[in-house]
Formats: structure tokens, C-alpha cells, sequence
């Protein structure tokens, strides 16, 4: 997971651990009674808003692609409670945040616009006489004299 005081999300970017924010609850998944008596859920919370860690770029790519999991205030939350262990809960929280973080900032290739190829379109045009013979047959019916 990178250096000790450091969690790398790329080769642009490491943000410092002591910005992670890690806090324990009782979970509700796997357990059974453990589960009752062990805070073993983590939720993990990063104030991407004021990182001094980002770049302005950075920010507003991450503040865009995961608007859904940030709050009002910038903060980033994200819960982790798949395994009995705190620890591997909070393993879990830290690489599912590199991987969300990554993800934000990776550039998508633009979209280049390309022309239907020309058996496309006779396909998607024979497909449109099917069908308007099939509606044209639908019609009434009239007994021959």
C-alpha cells in the first residue's frame, strides 16, 4: 500500500494517511453474535474539499465523478464491512478509496464520431421494409367476390 505515511492512488498522486479519517461501528454483516459485541464496520471519510494533497484539476475531477458519495462539505465517505476484522474492514475502506480515486481521475479517450458502415445501413434499411410489409398485411380483410 505504499509507503508507510503515504497511500498512493497514482504516479500523480499520494495522499498523505493523516488526512483518512477511519471510524468503527457494530456492523450488520457477517458474524452472527460476534457481530453484536465487535465494532468491526469502518467508515472511512477524506475531506477532498480541503486536501492540500490536490491539484484544483484534481479536485473538480473528483469532486464531479464522485458527487454521489460526497457530502455537502467536500468530505468523501465510503464503509467497508464485508469481513469480521476490523483490520480487513479497514484495508477493504483504504483500497476501495484508491481504486474510486483512481478511477475519477483517469482521462477517458474523447469519442471520435464515425459514419455507419455502409452494410449497416442497408441492414437497418431491409429491416424497415420487413417491418413495414408485416404492418401492411395487417390491414382488413376482404372476402374475394
Amino acid at each position: 500500500m505504499g509507503e508507510e505515511g503515504w497511500l498512493e492512488i497514482d504516479a500523480s498522486l499520494a495522499i498523505p494517511r493523516a488526512e483518512l479519517v477511519y471510524r468503527a461501528s457494530r456492523s450488520s454483516g457477517p458474524g452472527g453474535q460476534h457481530v453484536n459485541t465487535s465494532a468491526t464496520q469502518v467508515e472511512l471519510t477524506w475531506d477532498v474539499a480541503r486536501s492540500p494533497s490536490l491539484s484544483e484539476e484534481q479536485r473538480a475531477a473528483i469532486l464531479e465523478k464522485l458527487a454521489n458519495r460526497i457530502d455537502r462539505e467536500g468530505v468523501l465517505h465510503l464503509w467497508a464491512s464485508e469481513s469480521r476484522s476490523q483490520y480487513r474492514n479497514r484495508q477493504a475502506a483504504t483500497e476501495r478509496l484508491r481504486e474510486l480515486v483512481a478511477g475519477a481521475l483517469r482521462r477517458r479517450k474523447p469519442r471520435r464520431k464515425t459514419k455507419p458502415p455502409r452494410a449497416a445501413r442497408e441492414a437497418r434499411l431491409r429491416a424497415k421494409k420487413r417491418r413495414a410489409e408485416v404492418k401492411r398485411g395487417r390491414g382488413a380483410v376482404r372476402e374475394e367476390p
